[in-house]
């Protein structure tokens, strides 16, 4: 049996089927937190750096008296140096060192028009029908996990991950799943509470459906700043990273409302590759979804 959990903002509502483990909780909430960049605890403070031990003074040896005339009284004069010892060393030759030419700073790149950036990323969204790839995701703590990417517009998008990872997150088009396949368990998100939206709608104005706070260039390619205020806890910053001519998407940065930072690099990205509907099915828990369910793993058999 799956169990079924739905999270709105903040709250956990109860669930018509049996809750998972308190473990599998824990695991989803840190799946999660690494994926959608959302993030409960505080962000750990940074070691207080030792104070250095301050330095002892340095004790000064304290100068002889000169010793007085053993007949006068008075003070021996200073010993007249000697010819040797006022010939001067010979100068070592200095030695030559070869001009050193700095070579010119490259030219500046040219300033990002937004309006034509936002025109070109908003073609490159609403071009997708479906999107499959590679991605490598870096959580806030720095671990890395990799896997594959499935997207079927409008709405549908899986997220394989590789092993040991037993948890994978499918949107069907009205929530996102994150299931555990080891225990047999999923959550339920709403997708609009998702900063995923712009990989997800049919037609997408990034300006219009988004706050656009930043485009700039990058020295892989252009960059575009953005902010969703209707995201888990708060406003979520989200930087999408494409090529110098805004045609493939090759990163995304999700900063959450604690600050924490989630970023996901993308790789062997194939445009309107056919891919299996079935992919993004989610159980409900209803009669239909069971016999729906029945019904593709009859398909899958060999």
């Amino acid at each position: 049996m799956i169990g079924r959990r739905t999270r709105t903002v903040g709250t956990l509502l109860a669930a018509s089927l049996t809750l998972a483990p308190l473990q599998a909780e824990a695991q989803v909430s840190s799946f999660l937190d690494g994926l959608f960049g959302r993030k409960e605890q505080a962000a750990p403070e940074p070691e207080a750096t030792p104070a250095a031990p301050e330095a002892e003074p340095v004790k000064k040896p304290a100068s002889k008296a000169p010793k007085p005339n053993d007949r006068t009284g008075s003070l021996k004069p200073a010993a007249k140096p000697t010819e040797k010892a006022t010939e001067k060393a010979p100068r070592p030759a200095e030695p030559k060192v070869a001009a050193v030419t700095t070579p010119a700073p490259p030219a500046a790149a040219e300033p990002a028009d937004p309006a034509t950036v936002l025109a070109q990323a908003n073609a490159y969204f609403n071009g997708i029908s479906t999107l499959t790839g590679s991605f490598m995701q870096i959580g806030p703590d720095g671990r890395r996990i990799g896997g594959r990417l499935t997207l079927a517009k409008p709405g549908r998008l899986r997220f394989d991950y590789d092993a040991p990872s037993p948890l994978e997150v499918v949107a069907d088009g009205t929530s996102v799943a994150v299931r555990d396949k080891k225990l047999a368990t999923q959550d339920l998100y709403f997708i609009a509470q998702t900063p995923l939206k712009f990989l997800l709608r049919e037609k997408i104005d990034l300006a219009r459906d988004l706050s656009v706070t930043d485009v700039s260039n990058d020295p892989a390619g252009v960059r575009i700043s953005l902010e969703d205020r209707a995201t888990f806890g708060g406003t979520s910053r989200i930087q999408l990273l494409f090529d110098g001519d805004v045609k493939t998407l090759s990163q995304w940065r999700i900063t959450d409302p604690q600050g924490y930072v989630t970023t996901v690099q993308l790789s062997n990205l194939q445009k309107g590759k056919p891919v299996d509907s079935s992919l993004f099915f989610i159980n409900y828990g209803r009669a239909e979804d069971k016999a729906a369910q029945q019904a593709i793993q009859q398909s899958q058999r060999p």
